[in-house]
Parts: C-alpha cells; structure tokens; sequence
C-alpha cells in the first residue's frame, strides 16, 4: 500500500506542473479568468505531493528499513526542493504573462 505513495507523489508533481503550462500555453486562446484556480490547484498538488514523500518516510522509519532511508533521501530532498521551486517558478511566470495581457486590454 505505500508503495502508491510514490506513485500518487509522482502524479501529483507532474500535474502541479501541467497545470500552469496548461494555462501558458492557452493564454492567448481565452480569457483566462480561472488563473487563481489553477494557480491553487497547482501549488496544492505540489503540497500533497510532497506529503506523500513525507509519508512514505515516515513508514520507512516506522518498519525501520534504515538502508532504504540512507539510500534515498538525498533524492528525495533534492526532488522535493525541485518540484517546490519549479511549481513557484512557473505559477509566478503564468501570473506575470497573464496580469500583462490584462493591462494591454
């Protein structure tokens, strides 16, 4: 079962990154008033993404599995650091390139 905590944090990252080029790449299509909604869909895929990291290290305190701790956390850090940093970067560009076409009309 926790396993698919993995899964379900791989998931989640790729869609909290997905959402804002989504809305990038539409930007020039439609009036894009749902950018907030987006924006907090994004940035809380990215939150529970990494509770899921967190829970899956949790379990492998709990069992003890001291090797598989030692084996991935530097990833998992790095990771987490990336898909936080990345999910900002892209939320920030999408409301920068969506407030300027807002003040050209």
């Amino acid at each position: 079962m926790y396993g698919w905590l993995n899964i379900g944090s791989l998931i989640l990252g790729l869609i909290a990154w997905a959402l804002p080029i989504a809305m990038l790449a539409k930007h020039n299509k439609e009036n894009n008033k749902r950018l907030v909604l987006f924006s907090i869909a994004s940035i809380s895929a990215c939150v529970i993404s990494l509770c899921f990291q967190i829970l899956y290290q949790d379990y492998l305190v709990r069992i003890e599995d001291w090797s598989a701790l030692a084996d991935t956390s530097k990833a998992v850090v790095r990771l987490s650091f990336l898909l936080a940093i990345v999910t900002i970067l892209l939320n920030v560009i999408t409301a920068l390139v969506y407030n300027k076409k807002v003040s050209e009309n």
